[in-house]
């Protein structure tokens, strides 16, 4: 495999608008990158976005990704096409309460905690599908912490891990019931941060053992039930892996991930557009980076000028080091290897308009069985 390609098969990347432009297409067809992901700016329907996957995806290699990242709550993409769907938080606080039999009840049927979990997922999954996503960039696990109350929000489904990871399985097996990726993000855990990775490089000042005890906890439980995990941009000064972010960690991604969790699916950084990565180095080391230290996959998900830099790094670092361009062959391959594993090479089917209608409702009628169930105590989320 030549470094061309295999520097594409590495990069999802992000388009500027609702339709390609003369010039998308232009650096799509040099880069083929691994797959697309859209934000609202890209998304005013289902047929325009579902044409605009199509055409984008027709650049990208055999199996590609495509991605949106739906939560529920503050971060849903899908929101103003679609309908509002309830947070991580809320789904979570729903299925702890203990009165939940009593007081959710949807259609007459009286749910557990487990199976409004579920529904949260396969409802996200089938909401994604409709606009031809094969992935959505979820379940969030990162610990509610107080630390982060005032960055994350509602976005981290509990405090205790044991109710994250009864949260994220039974989320995650709603999603793979209807043919949709899942993502456990953002590891090694942003609990603890009381800085926005998106404007700088947080320091989260949790000590190792801690970590392992409660932050890793979800990625332990859940390690074989992730098809992929996303690396957060924070880094971790009371560990070994001191002040580097954890998205260009060798530490974080090698030692903990993959060979003390035992994790085999595939590695995502976050977006190497934000400032948690960018404060530290430039995104042409990012990139090279990310990939050295164990990433099977890089987002870019903006501007198509740090693309091509990126994809250009990592050719030229490949030219230039013997060592890197065995490393970035070798992971483009295993890379290659995963997708076909784990991505379909069919975008899901669209759905006519009563069905589109229909999902619509049992989304909303799924909302007000969350916001039944919330605790006196807890706000709606």
């Amino acid at each position: 495999m030549e470094l061309r390609r295999a520097a594409g098969n590495l990069l999802v990347v992000g388009l500027a608008g609702k339709e390609l432009s003369a010039m998308e297409r232009a650096w799509l067809k040099l880069i083929r990158p691994a797959g697309i992901i859209l934000y609202k700016r890209n998304i005013a329907d289902v047929a325009q976005t579902r044409t605009l996957l199509k055409e984008s995806i027709a650049f990208c290699t055999p199996h590609a990704t495509s991605f949106v990242d739906v939560e529920g709550g503050t971060v849903n993409r899908l929101n103003e096409a679609l309908a509002v769907i309830p947070s991580a938080q809320s789904v979570a606080q729903a299925m702890c309460h203990p009165t939940l039999s009593q007081k959710t009840q949807n259609d007459g049927a009286r749910k557990s905690g487990a199976s409004l979990a579920r529904e949260h997922g396969e409802l996200i999954a089938r909401a994604v599908a409709a606009f031809g996503f094969n992935t959505s960039l979820a379940p969030m696990i990162d610990l509610a912490l107080p630390d982060s109350v005032d960055v994350l929000g509602t976005r981290c489904p509990a405090r205790k891990p044991a109710d994250v990871i009864a949260y994220a399985r039974e989320f995650l097996a709603g999603m793979k019931s209807r043919g949709i990726v899942g993502c456990g993000k953002h590891f090694p855990g942003l609990g603890g941060g009381t800085r926005d990775s998106h404007l700088e490089t947080p320091a989260i000042r949790r000590e190792g053992e801690a970590m392992w005890r409660d932050d890793l906890e979800p990625y332990r439980a859940l390690r074989d039930e992730m098809p992929m995990v996303m690396i957060n941009h924070a880094a971790y000064p009371l560990t070994p892996g001191r002040q580097r972010p954890a998205s260009v960690s060798g530490y974080w991604i090698q030692n903990i991930l993959r060979k003390r969790i035992g994790y085999r699916g595939i590695v995502l950084s976050d977006d190497l557009e934000m400032g948690g990565i960018l404060k530290f180095m430039p995104i042409e080391e990012a990139a090279v980076e990310a990939i050295r230290t164990g990433s099977d996959l890089i987002e870019i998900c903006h501007h198509a000028e740090p693309i091509l830099h990126a994809f250009e790094a990592l050719i030229a670092e490949g030219e230039r080091s013997a060592t890197f361009r065995k490393v970035l062959l070798a992971q483009a391959r295993v890379t290659e290897r995963k997708c076909a594993r784990v991505f379909p090479d069919k975008m899901p089917p669209a759905l006519g308009k009563a069905q589109f209608e229909a999902l619509r409702s049992r989304i909303l009628r799924f909302g007000e069985t969350v916001a039944a169930a919330q605790p006196a105590e807890a706000g709606t989320a």
